[in-house]
């Protein structure tokens, strides 16, 4: 059974969640982490990036908040219609529920 989207649910949280999206992830991940660990400098250099993304990601929601909750109602609006064209993807596309490995 395809899982129906509900009120409070978030598309993006149920395309993370999808075995396809998660592993995927995860190797990702892993890969960063060995990469991090085999090459000093580049972990130093990884480091500096990381700590950009995370000021310009805390500075970008804050200056965003005010535009985010007038467009509230359309945010979930349109999160509503993607939650539908998920259920119809994972109806018609199995492959999503299995790990890239298989």
């Amino acid at each position: 059974a395809v899982p129906v989207c509900h009120v409070q649910e978030n598309v993006l949280q149920r395309v993370l969640q999808l075995p396809v999206v998660s592993s995927t992830c995860e190797s990702l991940q892993r890969t960063y982490a060995s990469t991090k660990e085999a090459h000093p400098l580049m972990a130093s250099v990884c480091e500096v990036y990381e700590r950009g993304v995370q000021g310009a990601g805390t500075l970008a929601m804050w200056s965003m908040e005010p535009v985010v909750r007038r467009l509230e109602p359309q945010f979930a609006v349109a999160n509503s219609l993607a939650c539908r064209g998920l259920d119809h993807l994972e109806e018609k596309i199995p492959a999503l529920q299995y790990p890239v490995d298989k």
